[in-house]
C-alpha cells in the first residue's frame, strides 16, 4: 500500500520529526543488513573463479604426472596392424604379414602365431622360441611394424581436445587425459572407462574418482589403458538455488560441495533472506522427494551438508526483511513527502 504524498505543511512539527526518525530507521535497517552480509558477497567474488582454479591446479598435477612421450617399442600389436619380421640366422624367412581379425599372423614353418596384445618385443621372443623349438638353434627375430592400424582410444566429454587419438603405446589414465590436454571447467569428479573384450565384445566399465588419484595421490586409480578403449569425462552435477538469493539458477555441482559454498555459489542470501528457513529438497529415489527444513542459525552445523546432484535449494524470505528493504521515502514536488513500497524480490 503506497500513502498518497501530501503536504508537509499540513503536518506538525512533531509528525515531520518523527517521519524523519523513520527514515534513519529504515535506512539504518538496510545499510546493517547490507553490512551483515557484505562478507558472504565478498566471499562469492573470492570463489567465483575457484572452480577454474581447481581445474588449473588439477591440469597442472595430471600433466606433470603424464606420460606423453611413449615409446614405439611398446605398441601393443592388433588387428589390421603390418608387420616384417627377419630371422638373421635364415634370410629366406623374411616375410611381411597382416594380424588377423583373431589377432595372428602366418609365419614360415610355423604357419599362425596370436601376436594380438604383444608388443614387437615380446612378439619377437615368443617367435624366437617357436623356431627354437623345432627349426634354428639359436635364432634372433627382428619385427618391424610397417603399417599402424588397430591401436586407438577415444576421449570424449569435459576434455580439452575430445577426440581418437592413436595409441602407439601401453599408457595410463593420467597419460591419456594428458594427451587430450586436461580437463575443462566443467568436468565433473569422476571419470569413466569404457572397455570391449573377450570373444563375444562383453562391455566393462571402470569409474575412476579423479579427485582422489590426481589430489590425493591414490595411484592405484591410474588404471592401465588398452587399445579400443573410451575415456568419457562427464560434465559435473548440478543444484539449484532459488527464493532469497542474489542470484537464483542453476549451478555444476563440484566434488563434495557443502550448502554453505552452493549458497556463496548462488551469491549469498539476498538482504531480506530469513537464515533460519532454508528448504532443500532432494530426489530420494524410488521414494520420490525428500524435504529438508534447515536453519543455519540454530543449528550451523546444517550449512556442512553435502549437496547432491539436482539438490534444490529454496532460501525462505523474511516478512520484516522485505518490509524494510521495499519501504522508503519518495520526495516529489518540493513541499511534499511521500512513502512508498516495492517489494525487493522483484
Amino acid at each position: 500500500m503506497t500513502i498518497q504524498p501530501r503536504s508537509l505543511s499540513k503536518y506538525p512539527a512533531a509528525v515531520i520529526l518523527v517521519l524523519l526518525a523513520a527514515v534513519l530507521f529504515f535506512n539504518g535497517c538496510a545499510s546493517s543488513t547490507t553490512d551483515e552480509k557484505a562478507p558472504l558477497a565478498s566471499a562469492y567474488l573470492k570463489t567465483s573463479s575457484k572452480k577454474a582454479e581447481e581445474i588449473a591446479k588439477l591440469n597442472t598435477t595430471l600433466l606433470a604426472s603424464a606420460r606423453i612421450d611413449s615409446d614405439p617399442s611398446d605398441y601393443l600389436l592388433g588387428a589390421g596392424d603390418l608387420i616384417e619380421m627377419d630371422v638373421f640366422e635364415a634370410r629366406e624367412l623374411h616375410t611381411t604379414a597382416r594380424v588377423s581379425s583373431r589377432g595372428y599372423v602366418t609365419l614360415p614353418l610355423i604357419n599362425e602365431v596370436k601376436v594380438k596384445g604383444l608388443t614387437a618385443s615380446e612378439a619377437e621372443n615368443f617367435i624366437e622360441d617357436l623356431y627354437r623349438k623345432k627349426y634354428i638353434k639359436n635364432p634372433h627375430v627382428s619385427i618391424f611394424i610397417k603399417e599402424h592400424f588397430s591401436q586407438r582410444i577415444t576421449l570424449v566429454g569435459q576434455v580439452k581436445n575430445p577426440g581418437t587419438y592413436d595409441y602407439m603405446a601401453r599408457q595410463r589414465l593420467l597419460d591419456v587425459l594428458a594427451l587430450a590436454g586436461g580437463l575443462t571447467e566443467k568436468a565433473g569428479a569422476v571419470v569413466q572407462v569404457r572397455r570391449y573384450s573377450g570373444t563375444h565384445n562383453e562391455r566393462q566399465m571402470f569409474m575412476v574418482d579423479i579427485d582422489k588419484l590426481v589430489r590425493e595421490g591414490n595411484v592405484d586409480l591410474n588404471i592401465k589403458i588398452n587399445g579400443g578403449d573410451i575415456i568419457f569425462v562427464p560434465e559435473a552435477g548440478t543444484f539449484f538455488a532459488d527464493g532469497a538469493v542474489r542470484k537464483p539458477g542453476s549451478y555444476p555441482l563440484k566434488s563434495n560441495m557443502n550448502l554453505q559454498e552452493a549458497l556463496l555459489e548462488a551469491g549469498g542470501f539476498a538482504p531480506y533472506a530469513d537464515s533460519k528457513k532454508v528448504t532443500l529438497i532432494r530426489s530420494d529415489g524410488k521414494a520420490g522427494r525428500k524435504i529438508l527444513h534447515l536453519d543455519l542459525e540454530k543449528r550451523p552445523q546444517d550449512q556442512d551438508l553435502v549437496v547432491k546432484d539436482h539438490d534444490v535449494i529454496i532460501a525462505k524470505e523474511s516478512t520484516w526483511g522485505k518490509i524494510t528493504h521495499g519501504t522508503g521515502f519518495n520526495i516529489g514536488i518540493p513541499g511534499f513527502l511521500g512513502i512508498g513500497y516495492r517489494d525487493p524480490s522483484r
